[in-house]
């Protein structure tokens, strides 16, 4: 088991982004994540209240992440596919308070003397 030091993003973006959140995520160091297709609820009249379209097909991308990724992860998918943009996503993290099976990050390979 692990200790406390990782969080669970939560990225739930339009059917089709989930990818696009992925490879955001992967150039800031997560190394994976799983997509769950969904099918988003809200009121009519709350959506014409926030001013967004909504798409009933939805994907939710979950990632294990270092707590010290997780702002800069969190930021960057805000901005990239944020309720402006095409995705409409909203992102969240949960503290994780143990883990099993995960695998530590690859060591970095030494140069061929």
């Amino acid at each position: 088991m692990t200790n406390n030091n990782h969080e669970v993003i939560f990225a739930i973006v339009n059917a089709g982004f989930a990818e696009d959140v992925m490879d955001i995520a992967r150039e800031l160091g997560v190394r994976g994540g799983t997509i769950i297709h969904a099918r988003g609820v809200a009121r009519e009249d709350a959506a014409a209240f926030f001013g967004i379209t909504l798409h009933a097909e939805k994907e939710i991308l979950m990632m294990v992440v270092e707590k010290e990724l997780r702002d800069t992860v969190l930021n960057a998918i805000y901005k990239q596919m944020g309720m402006a943009k095409k995705a409409q996503g909203i992102a969240f993290s949960l503290p994780v308070s143990e883990a099993v099976g995960l695998a530590a990050a690859p060591a970095a390979e030494k140069p061929a003397e």
